[in-house]
């Protein structure tokens, strides 16, 4: 599976769900964390008191600092017009991911906006040490949106076919790309939903007595 072609940069970013404890959740792909800036977000809380803005990005503002801090050369100029459709792409991401882990039909609607945005110019590879600044000193942000929309192509493109799951814990919905050489990743993060199901386990070995044993997945 060509997984090293979407994992062109850094994945993952810090959730901080309703109950408090920050943690790490590396989705795997850089569309997908973009889609968890946004109303897919609210799968991260699981007290049942789930609220789709606490990951969120919200306005301008907020999507200028995410991308600066994906793409640093990408200049800091987002306004409503680039937030509007930054919300449009990350939703229409957030929709195909939920469809594929679940193995249901993607929707046509949304794999439009994702090629549409997917054919606008993106930021262009720079090898380093030229004597030359050669065109733009900076990215625009809507060119950051055109490589976030390609790997939202690769993401759901038949490379990473069956790779798009959910997190296997009975009270989490976090989708995430499994990029682990086996295929074998159940969790969202074994810090978090992996850890909990081994005290279940232990617990459970525990109450049947001496003797009991139970096999986790990693």
């Amino acid at each position: 599976m060509a997984t090293e072609a979407i994992l062109t940069r850094g994945t993952g970013q810090w959730m901080e769900p309703s109950d408090g404890q920050r943690w790490w959740f590396d989705s795997g792909s850089l569309a997908l964390d973009f889609a968890y800036t946004g109303e897919f977000a609210h799968a991260a809380d699981t007290d049942g008191d789930a609220d789709p803005d606490r990951h969120a990005v919200r306005d301008a503002h907020g999507l200028n600092a995410w991308l600066v801090e994906r793409f640093p050369e990408v200049a800091p100029t987002a306004g409503d017009r680039e937030f509007r459709d930054a919300r449009t792409l990350r939703t229409a991401i957030g929709r195909l991911a939920r469809q594929a882990s679940r193995g249901d039909e993607l929707s046509p609607d949304d794999i439009d906006v994702v090629n549409l945005f997917a054919a606008t110019p993106d930021i262009p590879p720079v090898l380093a040490g030229g004597g030359r600044q050669a065109g733009r000193t900076n990215a625009r942000p809507h060119q950051a949106l055109g490589t976030i929309a390609r790997d939202a192509v690769r993401l759901f493109g038949p490379d990473v076919d069956g790779r798009i799951r959910e997190c296997s814990a009975d009270d989490c919905e976090l989708v995430y790309l499994d990029t682990s050489r086996s295929g074998t990743r159940r969790w969202c993060s074994m810090q978090r939903c992996g850890n909990r199901a081994k005290v279940r386990a232990h617990r459970a070995r525990a109450a049947r007595g001496p003797g009991a044993h139970a096999t986790i997945g990693a």
